[in-house]
């Protein structure tokens, strides 16, 4: 995975509340079981029109807006328990995911795959979604070491669990981490054989 430390970008604002991970990647485009290819399917039914026409509306077809920053409305990634809509963010471009929300699976899910969720307050998802709505070229830093994301002169701290952001830190999945403290493991393991 990438390594994420600090994430400085222009963000795309979504500001819809309760984006499911259907919506986000629909099931019949679950067929793949590698992580690579998802991002052109991603909300596929807002993209599209059904003879596969972009939705000129929609907002990740419209060149205004662009970057690694994903700003959605509260409750982002509920509904079933897909991976694949992590895969599928990721794929597309995204970094970070800003929201006032997470579900909790999704949340999971994006951080084992190197795509960081970044929960603020609500007043701040509103200011931040105003601010990129109106002034697209509004850059946003999200600070994975010092748990913070700022812009405009506004600033915010969010909670990442520890382990995690080790590995987002380091590029690491789980094995990695493993990898990563083998010397480790390994005087554990002696020390448990001589007692």
């Amino acid at each position: 995975m990438e390594k994420v430390v600090k994430v400085l970008s222009r963000a795309v604002p979504l500001p819809h509340e309760d984006i499911d991970t259907d919506q986000i990647i629909p099931a019949r485009f679950l067929k793949a079981t590698s992580r690579e290819g998802f991002g052109e399917n991603l909300f596929r039914d807002w993209r599209y029109n059904s003879d596969n026409s972009p939705k000129e509306s929609f907002v990740l077809n419209d060149a205004t807006y662009e970057g690694s920053i994903l700003v959605a409305g509260k409750n982002f990634g509920c509904g079933s328990s897909r991976e694949h809509a992590a895969w599928a963010l990721y794929d597309y471009g995204f970094r970070v995911v800003v929201s006032s929300f997470f579900a909790d699976i999704f949340k999971g899910n994006a951080l084992n795959n190197g795509l960081l969720p970044v929960q603020v307050s609500e007043g701040f998802l509103e200011e931040l979604m105003e601010t990129i709505s109106l002034i697209p070229d509004t850059k946003v830093e999200v600070d994975l070491v010092n748990q913070s994301i700022s812009f405009n002169g506004f600033e915010e701290s969010f909670e990442v669990n520890s382990y995690k952001k080790e590995c987002l830190i380091n590029g690491y999945d789980d094995i990695d981490y493993l990898v990563s403290i083998k010397n480790e493991i390994e005087a554990f393991e002696k020390q448990a054989v001589t007692i």
